[in-house]
């Protein structure tokens, strides 16, 4: 089956442009999504050793698990960015973290570029939490980073995170961390 290339979500930066996520096509993204999580800055994405036909499959199989989804992030209709949404009563965090209804796993991952804009990694997350929380039934957004990644540590606690504590999952320790919609929009300049 192939998923439509179209748009869920799209957003306007004043300064870097349109941002938007369209669900990834496994098949028609595998070489792309392969050069991307194989690429040294992408470590701890945990695929250095994939080879395409192995990131494809493993794109196939988000594709069909009703728990995690995986989406292609677009900067002016050029793909730039990957974004995984998961429910942590399911994946990820099962027996680590209580889950609460409304909770939404994520993780995201910048593409690799010889020529990086500023801001554009913050302008990413912020894309991120939009559509995340764009669903009204989502209330707080669950992620556990490396505890080595501090680059990725810096762009949560900017978008509102809050580290709740250090786990061990089975390929790294990671920092638990959460933020609610009010704390995300309280970093955007919002305080409804």
């Amino acid at each position: 089956m192939t998923v439509p290339l179209v748009p869920l979500f799209t957003r306007t930066d004043a300064t870097l442009g349109d941002f938007s996520l369209r669900p990834v096509d496994p098949a028609a993204d595998a070489a792309l999504l392969h050069s991307w999580v194989t690429h040294p800055k992408a470590v701890f994405w945990l695929m250095q050793d994939f080879g395409p036909a192995a990131v494809e499959k493993e794109f196939a199989r988000i594709a069909a698990d009703p728990h995690h989804d995986a989406f292609l992030g677009l900067h002016n209709g050029t793909p730039a960015f990957l974004m995984e949404r998961y429910d942590p009563a399911h994946r990820e965090l099962v027996g680590i973290h209580a889950a609460a209804p409304g909770d939404v796993g994520m993780h995201f991952l910048t593409a690799p570029t010889a020529t990086p804009l500023h801001g554009f990694t913050r302008a990413v997350i912020t894309t991120v939490m939009e559509m995340l929380f764009a669903d009204p039934a989502t209330h707080r957004v669950v992620v556990e980073p490396d505890a080595r990644n501090t680059a990725v540590h810096a762009l949560n606690k900017a978008v509102g995170f809050e580290v709740l504590r250090t786990v061990s999952l089975p390929s790294k320790d990671a920092y638990l961390s959460t933020c609610t919609r009010d704390q995300f929009l309280a970093t955007q300049g919002d305080h409804r």
